[in-house]
């Protein structure tokens, strides 16, 4: 292929494997939380098994981004994202015909399993197939991330109201399984000599390597050697342990407050929403800064307003307070951009985006439910707050490391 060949030339259905793979990377989680109530009313469980409900998609997400590098450098990173695809798709349909809330559960784990690998594969494939277009579809495929995100908590209430929850959760099988069928087409039209596709991949496969920016070996890199590494996983976990106990307990502070089920649903939705306006923009911003470390302070700013708001006055102006709060997981977008903004290879960038994922999801897991044990404990939402309010603080200190200019290579040895 001629040097001067567009980087899109060739590569539209990868492109719309990667953009419809982030269309399901959320949809698990917010077609679920609005709905919890109604659930726990239908099973029988209580705020813990809520907590615990909220605590799977991090737990999931933790354990599949320490395990995705290998199942991808075995297999592929087109055919693990295949892989993710299939998984969810097979866990948002067993949740649809759930009987009970250990049923409900095991869905979810299915469900979210892929979703997680998704989260470790992406980021690699835009490296490998777009280096070009690095901020360009990094900025398409979050925003399609935060519109599966949105659209699930938006729809969650109606959809059950006018044909029952088994639907509302049901129907998002249907995008995963067109994603998995793109992949599908992505890997047929790679063993079948593709010119663009073909030459692209064969060049970067060695000695049957399948994906070589996942390999043990690379580079002798060691991320959890790295300050820039730890930083990152700090500000990517801190970022999600908030999010997550939002996306959990959100509803629920609105109906303790006075408002509806579905008006909870909404808020959530919104807060999601917030999150499409950082995906269009943080991506480009980040790329045109040495150090994005004043994005994160105005971040940690928006948390600092809203949880009081939250707190004290929930109902006085919840939009404002919960357009605020959806202000701050900007560091998100921002944390994924920079996977690629702070390495220098394919293998630098699939290492980090493992390392980071793996370690910020676990530590990400106890904010759902510590969240609901400090409610529980003290009959009021003031001491979950404080919790979160540390969480942030701990975010902006770790976004101090990640945010400098240097690169995870830099730390190899």
């Amino acid at each position: 292929m001629p040097s001067s060949a567009s980087p899109w030339t060739g590569r539209a259905l990868v492109l719309a494997g990667i953009l419809l793979s982030a269309l399901n990377l959320r949809t698990a989680v917010t077609s679920l939380t609005p709905l919890l109530d109604l659930l726990g009313t239908r099973f029988g469980f209580g705020p813990a098994v809520v907590g615990l409900f909220g605590m799977l998609p991090t737990a999931a997400f933790a354990v599949f981004g320490v395990a995705t590098p290998r199942i991808a450098h075995r297999i592929g990173l087109e055919q693990a994202a295949l892989l993710s695809m299939a998984l969810a798709a097979a866990g948002l349909a067993s949740r649809a015909f759930a009987g009970g809330a250990l049923a409900l559960a095991a869905g979810c784990v299915v469900a979210l399993a892929g979703m997680g690998m998704g989260n470790v594969v992406l980021p690699p494939l835009v490296k490998r197939y777009f280096p070009q277009r690095v901020g360009t579809v990094s900025t398409l495929y979050l925003t399609l991330l935060q519109v599966g995100t949105i659209a699930p908590a938006l729809l969650a209430v109606p959809l059950a109201d006018a044909a029952g929850w088994r639907v509302s959760m049901g129907v998002w099988t249907l995008p995963a399984v067109a994603a998995g069928l793109v992949w599908l087409g992505v890997l047929w039209r790679e063993r079948h000599g593709d010119p663009v596709l073909a030459p692209l991949h064969d060049r970067a496969v060695q000695a049957g390597d399948a994906a070589p920016e996942l390999a043990r070996p690379d580079l002798h890199l060691r991320p959890w050697r790295s300050p820039l590494a730890w930083g990152m996983a700090l500000m990517f976990g801190m970022t999600s342990l908030i999010t997550y106990s939002m996306f959990t307990w959100l509803p629920k502070l609105m109906t303790e407050a006075g408002a509806s089920p579905a008006f909870g649903g909404t808020m959530v939705a919104l807060f999601a929403a917030l999150g499409l306006g950082s995906a269009l923009t943080m991506p480009a911003v980040a790329v045109r800064m040495r150090n994005p470390f004043p994005l994160v302070l105005a971040c940690a700013l928006a948390y600092a307003l809203a949880f009081p708001g939250l707190l004290l006055a929930p109902m006085a102006a919840p939009v404002l307070w919960v357009v605020l709060l959806g202000i701050g997981p900007s560091t998100f977008p921002l944390s994924l951009t920079l996977i690629n903004l702070r390495t220098r290879t394919p293998a630098g960038s699939a290492k980090l985006s493992g390392f980071m994922q793996g370690v910020g999801y676990t530590l990400s897991c106890a904010g759902p439910i510590l969240f609901g044990l400090l409610h529980d404990r003290s009959g009021g939402w003031g001491l979950p707050f404080a919790f979160l309010g540390l969480c942030a603080l701990v975010m902006v200190a770790g976004s101090w490391q990640a945010c400098r200019e240097r690169m995870l290579e830099d730390d190899a040895g």
